[in-house]
């Protein structure tokens, strides 16, 4: 795609989007008080299923910043003594590498100089952002969760770094799945990026994975989405716009105001799914309360 091409697509979303100047939720308006009510529905055998990858703390090719995780407590002349004594850690992390579950706030993305509905970029400062930061979560995100598996209709394990998802394919995974994506539902894209990394070995993931094709950011926009999550990084490596290296970053948080999740892991979730012979379900999302921060690690729970 040309950048005169992705230039039209943006600017055609951000104005389709129809949110004010002053708006600062984007697609969570999707997502009424009604239609949470109406995914509580989704809930059949109260079985629960985490979407999240298992935090990791050792450096890898896609993971040379891996989370720190150390132990504070006990001492070891604790260890065995009589009395009482705690167990105590502390973790630190990058937010936004290519390994971690995490969702991407509102302020993620600077394009143009400005965040999402021209909020000024320098809203993001040196001590953290102080506007469209993930608090404006705080309460959660909590809806109908619709899961399209890819890998299951083309038919193979996985889709190959470089191979894009496009918006036919995704209707193509509803028909054959017998699920529709409507208006307020978190829309989770399986690639299959977690087991091509658990059976092939990690890789560099920043250079190269299967993401969304820019253009199928329209169906989402249809279909008034209110938050997308992939197994991978949403965005295709190598990007599919020449000088735009987060087309889908930029498309989604930037022109309409929608969450991300990246790096999710659905290998528990689609064999549930298809087992039940069901592909939506009650999603829970809780993000951690970071008031100045450009987004979170986050644990979704799938409700059946």
């Amino acid at each position: 795609m040309t950048q005169d091409a992705f230039r039209a697509l943006y600017e055609r979303l951000r104005k389709g989007a129809g949110h004010g100047p002053d708006d600062r939720r984007g697609t969570l308006g999707h997502l009424t008080p009604a239609r949470v009510v109406a995914a509580t529905r989704e809930v059949v055998t109260g079985r629960t299923v985490s979407l999240s990858a298992l935090v990791e703390t050792e450096a890898g090719p896609d993971n040379p910043d891996p989370a720190d995780h150390r132990m504070t407590g006990p001492h070891q002349r604790d260890i065995g003594a009589p009395g009482l004594y705690f167990a105590r850690d502390r973790f630190a992390m990058n937010v936004h590498g290519d390994a971690d579950s995490h969702l991407d706030a509102l302020c993620h993305v600077l394009y143009d100089g400005a965040l999402y509905n021209g909020v000024p970029a320098g809203s993001v400062t040196a001590d953290g952002a102080t506007a469209l930061t993930v608090d404006l979560v705080r309460d959660g995100i909590v809806g109908r969760g619709v899961l399209l598996d890819i890998p299951r209709l083309r038919g193979v394990p996985w889709l190959e770094p470089g191979e894009h998802v496009t918006a036919d394919d995704l209707a193509a995974a509803e028909a054959a799945q017998g699920v529709r994506v409507g208006a307020g539902d978190l829309l989770l894209v399986r690639v299959g990026h977690r087991r091509r990394r658990r059976e092939a070995g990690a890789w560099n993931a920043a250079d190269a994975r299967a993401g969304l094709h820019p253009q199928a950011v329209e169906f989402l926009a249809e279909r008034r989405v209110a938050v997308l999550g992939s197994d991978g990084n949403n965005d295709t490596a190598p990007s599919a716009v020449e000088g735009v290296a987060y087309p889908i970053h930029v498309l989604t948080i930037h022109a309409m105001g929608m969450h991300l999740m990246d790096y999710l892991q659905f290998e528990e979730l689609a064999p549930v799914c298809a087992q039940e012979g069901r592909w939506s379900f009650l999603c829970v999302v809780a993000p951690l309360r970071l008031p100045a921060a450009t987004g979170s690690p986050v644990n979704p729970i799938a409700v059946l």
